[in-house]
Order: structure tokens, then sequence, then C-alpha cells
């Protein structure tokens, strides 16, 4: 029996899926008033809004980028009035990121934001697809951190 669904398009899929995302995210972000910002800049302002605050490295690796475009990136935030930073009192090397009032003021445009997308997401999928799907995608990244 062949196979009905072409896997050697899987990357090709999981890219489309990517840009279309960020075309929704984009469009969000502009109906809330963040005309400026791009998805990686909103998904600081998200994980901002769950923690009091996080180090460079800590939302580097929470938006999946290197610690340097992390860095960029929270420097638009800080200029934008989103964010501040403080230097951790045991470690001077190390500074946290926290959202400023204004970056607050946004906390539940970025909650909505995000539900939205994760509701746009799993459209038509029942709790245990989209968890398989979760674990499906959680090994196809595996296989790409081994050496």
């Amino acid at each position: 029996m062949k196979n009905l669904v072409d896997t050697s398009k899987t990357l090709s899929l999981i890219s489309h899926i990517h840009s279309r995302a960020n075309d929704y995210l984009r469009d969000e972000l502009k109906k809330k008033g963040l005309p400026d910002l791009s998805s990686s800049h909103g998904f600081i302002l998200y994980n901002l809004s769950q923690n009091e605050k996080l180090t460079m490295g800590e939302i580097a690796e929470k938006i999946n980028r290197d610690k340097s475009t992390a860095t960029i990136l929270v420097q638009k935030l800080i200029h934008l009035g989103f964010v501040k930073t403080e230097c951790c009192t045991e470690d001077s090397r190390v500074k946290f990121v926290r959202l400023s009032e204004k970056g607050r003021h946004f906390t539940d445009a970025t909650a909505e934001i995000s539900a939205g997308l994760l509701t746009r997401c799993y459209c038509g999928f029942s709790a245990a697809e989209a968890e398989s799907l979760t674990q499906a995608l959680l090994k196809v990244a595996s296989n790409f951190d081994a050496p």
C-alpha cells in the first residue's frame, strides 16, 4: 500500500507553518497597538509577562535564538520603553530583564495573542492529537540537536 502522505515535504511544511504563524503574530501585534514589533519581540514580552524577570540567556532559550540576537531584540524593547534591565546583585555579569510599566500595560494583549495562536494551531485537533503532534515535533527537533 502506498503512503498517502508525502513525508519528503515535512520540513517545507514546518517552514510554511512557521511563516504563516509569524504573519498571524505580526498582524495581531499591530491590532493590539504594537506595530513596530516582530513576533520575537512579542514572544519576549509574553515570556516576561509569565515571569517576574529573566536573564538574557533565559530569554534566548525561550525564544529559540542565540544570546546575541536576543540582546538585539531586547535592546529594541528597551528603546521603545517596554522593558528595563537591572544588574544581578550576586553577579554583576548577569543582567535581568523585566517588563516596564508600559510593557505591563500590554500583558493582557500578549497573552491574548498567544492564546489565539494556539487556538488557530490546534483547531480541529483532539487533545490527544495535539499531544501527539507536539511529541513528534520534539522528536524531530531532537534529531537536529544530536551530533
